[in-house]
């Protein structure tokens, strides 16, 4: 889960040197959009790994009201 927060915080930080070397609204839009199908992706990848980890020690409405929690804030976001 770390190294995948590692990686993600890695590609973050390429992208902003992308949109400072470029030096353009139109390119730092495009790198941006990038950004926004990355963002999600490393979050569902993450939050699964967490859940398969802990899923031995939880009971399953837990995992189900987790599940929700996750659901909605993708729903909020959308919203936006």
């Amino acid at each position: 889960m770390g190294m995948l927060r590692v990686l993600s915080g890695c590609i973050e930080l390429s992208a902003a040197a992308l949109m400072l070397y470029f030096n353009r609204v139109e390119t730092a839009l495009k790198i941006n959009a990038v950004l926004a199908m990355i963002g999600p992706t490393i979050m569902i990848l993450v939050t699964t790994l967490g859940i398969i980890g802990i899923s031995d020690k939880v009971s399953l409405v837990k995992m189900l009201t987790i599940l929700c929690g996750v659901t909605l804030i993708f729903i909020g976001l959308n919203k936006l």
